[in-house]
């Protein structure tokens, strides 16, 4: 069992009160939060004071519950602060700008070549792209209360470091501190394994669930991993680097120097190479743009076309094998399929991975887990990023630590999408 601090247990319970009132439908009273958690009245007493100090919560009104006194209720507090999502991907950065009830303000898309990118290129496209989310929002930088950003590959979150990231060959990029002088602001960073997983635990179907597996299917693939309502990182945060285990022995060659890997199969590049198989000549394949052609494949089955069912059927017949493994180990509550990937090839994927996984995990644990596809109205990667840099706000010291108050932002109005 992990061990934790009395400031590891506040952090976590201060974290459970906040996803309470995020999921609730309206205002939500204390005594509600209370019967949700678990905790004490008087505990979430306590935390939601510190949260309304801080100008997090607001008082939303009374409830009268036809007994009694009738219960104050609380709410997030929009206009408290602004918070950025960056999902750096193999092909693209998406930036998404969220008001503190985490409603979506405005977003930016850039496409990056598909072959090779430099850090510097990088980040000179994520720091125009943030300047003009702000601009284009009328959000002065000093609301924004930070900024996560998600890149792929192996990370170190504490130093901030890009460890490794196969795609582009990028070794031990120091890329927090390099965005945070650019930007100026606080800067988070993990990779999109996390960010989905996180996503999903405050956001999603990992709300109230203790042992979580999120699939994340895009150009590359892996599995961020929740065990008793905690992100399994690893001695180095590698932890979900499922894409990289092997499924075929001397199978495809991957981009991490091994072979017959997971991502090889069921990332977008290793579809393409199974529909390229299936018919060389398939008007379906651009080679160049990896989200066209999975969009071309799903429609073509959407009119039954015979070559993208087949292409599907075999993609999940490979990723319904590598996820009974994932079932067997991790025997997760919930497992989600998530990402562009998923959510383009959507049911018909679901269905053959289910059945193929049925047919090779062990029956207690495979009865026991929820397979489901994401259904987040938001790239749950940049949505994940985000509440890194919400999750970073509120393991302020200086603001939590001494229940400082400070006077809520106001932001300028502005039209939103909701987040379910």
């Amino acid at each position: 069992m992990i061990k934790r601090s009395a400031r590891d247990i506040r952090r976590r319970n201060r974290f459970d009160a906040l996803r309470c009132v995020y999921a609730a439908p309206g205002p939500v009273s204390r005594q509600d939060i209370a019967t949700a958690t678990g905790l004490s009245f008087a505990t979430v007493a306590n935390l939601t004071a510190e949260l309304l100090d801080a100008g997090v919560l607001l008082e939303a009104g009374q409830e009268n519950t036809g007994a009694g006194r009738p219960r104050s209720t609380l709410a997030v507090n929009p206009r408290r602060g602004a918070l950025v999502g960056v999902d750096i991907s193999e092909t693209f950065i998406h930036v998404e700008l969220f008001d503190l009830s985490m409603t979506t303000r405005h977003e930016l898309r850039h496409p990056l070549p598909e072959r090779d990118s430099k850090p510097d290129d990088v980040i000179e496209h994520l720091v125009g792209l943030v300047s003009r989310l702000l601009k284009a929002a009328d959000v002065p930088s000093d609301q924004v209360l930070g900024i996560g950003v998600s890149v792929p590959g192996q990370v170190e979150p504490e130093g901030g470091v890009s460890v490794f990231s196969p795609y582009w060959a990028w070794h031990d990029v120091p890329l927090r501190a390099m965005l945070a002088e650019r930007l100026n602001l606080p800067v988070f960073l993990d990779n999109p394994l996390k960010a989905a997983t996180v996503a999903e635990m405050w956001f999603g179907a990992g709300r109230g669930v203790d042992d979580l597996v999120v699939i994340t299917l895009r150009t590359g693939v892996g599995a961020g991993i929740a065990v008793d309502g905690s992100l399994l990182r690893g001695v180095t945060n590698s932890a979900g680097e499922w894409g990289h285990t092997c499924l075929v022995l001397d199978g495809r060659p991957c981009r991490c120097g091994s072979a017959g890997c997971v991502e090889t199969y069921v990332g977008a590049p290793g579809i393409m190479r199974t529909l390229a198989e299936a018919d060389p000549g398939s008007t379906l394949l651009d080679p160049d743009d990896q989200a066209a052609t999975i969009e071309a494949v799903a429609r073509a089955a959407d009119d039954e076309d015979e070559v993208a069912l087949a292409v599907i059927a075999k993609t999940g017949r490979y990723l319904g094998a590598a996820v009974a493994n994932l079932i067997n180990m991790v025997n997760p509550q919930v497992l989600v399929l998530s990402d562009w990937v998923a959510a383009k090839l959507g049911e018909r994927l679901l269905r053959v991975t289910r059945e193929i996984a049925a047919d090779h995990a062990l029956a207690e644990p495979f009865r026991a887990v929820d397979l489901r596809l994401c259904s987040l109205p938001h790239n749950p990667v940049s949505l994940g990023a985000a509440t890194f840099a919400l999750e970073g706000f509120l393991n302020d010291h200086e603001i939590f630590g001494s229940v400082a108050s400070r006077r809520p932002v106001t932001m300028s109005a502005a039209k939103t999408t909701g987040l379910a």
